[in-house]
């Protein structure tokens, strides 16, 4: 929760914790799940995300990323974790991961520490959504932005690269098709506004925006919704025929952390990728006045991010006797 939090805010988080109860029960997922067989299962997840973070500032973006891309991809079942095996064709090699992804050191560091505090209990797909609550909140700055997450999610016997290629947005994807995938797991348009507020900390290779440099869709030129000061210094950390896989900032004010400023970019046509910056430019679409209120108002846009990360946790879950807890969340149990 935020410090010292408005009535407002407070009858907003008990609103909508009266509105997604019925679904948390439906999905049997409870913010005390834990509370008996692994009680410090949180401040665990959170002290090796601060750790990593000492050493690593991209780390909480890339955490989020990868609950992210977990939950688009049969729900949220740490599938994204498996490695390839002789049945198993690893999502980590399916196109928008390969190469991109990453924290997995830190997600297997977390589940080092939870075998050894509480053996067996604690799910490879719930230490994703605490290590996603975990960046949020240590690198929220002052706003100290943070949830109870919902638990009690179980870890696939398999993975799916197939839908990995097919159900996780892509940079290069217009807002039309970026909508729809966003709707078929369930999601709806704030909810993928915010989400994307994400994007305010984290990098992103030059070869997921290059073309927006210099081709554009084909045209030989750049994309006209680009900031043309912002141009010229991308295409300085990105020459035409340089590394794809150089590093900018998704977030050109506040790199490392976690605030509105996003937003702000895509007034100023500083969005980093296509996806980003069709929030704001897609004359008539929706997502304008969405954006638009989350840069006026800041409470507004962490009030929508909690709401849309809780409900991207229940997307799917492996609850009951579904699944496993795996044990090395790299690899299904006996394997």
């Amino acid at each position: 929760m935020f410090s010292s939090p408005s009535k407002p805010f407070l009858l907003f988080i008990i609103i909508n914790l009266a509105a997604i109860t019925p679904f948390l029960s439906n999905a049997q997922l409870n913010t005390t799940f834990y509370a008996s067989t692994c009680p410090n299962v949180s401040s665990i997840v959170r002290n090796a995300v601060q750790q990593a973070l000492q050493s690593d500032p991209r780390i909480g973006a890339s955490l989020i990323r990868l609950h992210f891309h977990d939950c688009f991809v049969n729900g949220c079942d740490a599938s994204i974790l498996l490695d390839g095996s002789a049945s198993i064709r690893s999502e980590k090699n399916a196109a928008p991961n390969i190469n991109s992804t990453r924290g997995f050191v830190v997600v297997d560091n977390i589940k080092t520490s939870l075998e050894n505090s509480c053996p067996g209990i604690v799910s490879c797909a719930d230490i994703l959504a605490l290590a996603a609550e975990a960046s949020v909140s240590l690198q929220s700055g002052t706003s100290n932005l943070s949830w109870n997450v919902a638990l009690g999610r179980r870890d696939s016997l398999t993975a799916n690269q197939a839908g990995a290629n097919t159900s996780i947005p892509s940079p290069f994807e217009g807002l039309a098709n970026i909508t729809s995938k966003f709707n078929a797991v369930g999601l709806n348009t704030n909810d993928l506004v915010a989400l994307s507020g994400a994007h305010t900390f984290g990098r992103a290779q030059c070869r997921t925006f290059s073309n927006r440099l210099y081709n554009f869709n084909g045209t030989g030129n750049p994309d006209p919704t680009l900031n043309t000061t912002y141009l010229v210094s991308l295409r300085q950390t990105c020459p035409q025929n340089g590394s794809g896989f150089s590093l900018s900032n998704l977030d050109v004010t506040s790199p490392d952390t976690f605030d509105n400023n996003y937003f702000r970019n895509l007034q100023n046509q500083q969005g980093l990728l296509q996806s980003d910056q069709e929030l704001f430019s897609t004359a008539g679409s929706a997502t304008v006045s969405i954006v638009n209120t989350f840069i006026s108002n800041q409470t507004a846009f962490f009030e929508s991010f909690v709401q849309s990360m809780i409900n991207m946790g229940n997307i799917s879950p492996l609850t009951g006797s579904n699944g496993e807890i795996r044990l090395d969340c790299k690899k299904v149990n006996g394997s």
